[in-house]
């Protein structure tokens, strides 16, 4: 089974998204959206953008 993206609405009412991996564990996290629509579309924003993003070290 791939990966999924959860939506859902946190205590503040807002909504979020976190993606998990096969194994249920969660791997990535949104920002707080006003709407679930808005929340959708942050999902579907990171899918386009991880889709061949390379990875880069960077030092601290």
């Amino acid at each position: 089974m791939a990966g999924k993206f959860e939506v859902y609405k946190d205590r503040g009412g807002k909504y979020r998204f976190r993606l998990k991996a096969s194994n249920g564990q969660v791997v990535a996290t949104g920002e707080a959206y006003e709407t679930r629509a808005a929340a959708l579309k942050g999902c579907e924003s990171v899918q386009r953008a991880a889709e061949g993003a390379p990875i880069v070290e960077t030092e601290s």
